[in-house]
């Protein structure tokens, strides 16, 4: 299990936009959500250890920002071919195991990943209202086999202060993760 971490990008960039496709099959995009207070894109998969060991509280926290108003997706840009159990047809059981409130979508191509700059799987990227990124890190300071409690902390510090209309987290620590299987001759410059 090698760590990877998110890398960083800068505040205030602005939200690259898709159109990926849920687990039915419909796309879905940023204008999906209209008149959402923030986004909050996240990269997971099914077989991260990493991811599997926050989804309990990742799938609580995230049914309170979407009552917050916050619009909520997660993306697996993971390569299927060498990780099968991250197949969308997989993705359907994991979607039901951890009750997800919100789209799980699935990104072939990886270009949405790399126009992210997605690194690892957890990769959190909030933006607010005009999609202009204000957080960038971890779900909290919890991982496999340490101590720390997992209750999603930073995240939700995040969001609060994106709600209350409060500037930016100063402090915020990169999110670790396995890395996103890149296909083969497809991997970003930043990656590595």
């Amino acid at each position: 299990m090698v760590a990877t971490q998110s890398t960083m990008e800068e505040l205030g960039r602005k939200a690259p936009e898709f159109n990926l496709p849920d687990l039915d099959g419909n796309l879905v995009s940023l204008d999906t959500f209209s008149q959402s207070k923030g986004y909050l894109v996240m990269f997971i998969c099914n077989h991260c250890p990493f991811v599997v060991h926050v989804m309990e509280t990742l799938s609580e926290v995230c049914r309170k920002f979407e009552q917050q108003g916050v619009a909520v997706v997660a993306i697996n840009s993971n390569d299927i071919e060498k990780y099968p159990a991250d197949h969308p047809d997989k993705m359907r059981g994991f979607a039901k195991e951890y009750k997800l409130s919100f789209p799980y979508l699935f990104d072939e191509s990886q270009e949405v990943a790399k126009a992210y700059k997605a690194a690892c799987t957890p990769d959190f990227f909030l933006f607010d209202a005009n999609k202009q990124l204000v957080y960038r890190g971890q779900l909290d300071s919890s991982r496999p086999g340490n101590d720390e409690v997992n209750d999603g902390q930073d995240l939700k510090s995040a969001v609060d202060a994106l709600i209350n209309g409060s500037e930016p987290l100063g402090n915020q620590t990169p999110s670790i993760g396995c890395n996103i299987k890149w296909r083969p001759g497809n991997e970003p410059t930043y990656f590595g």
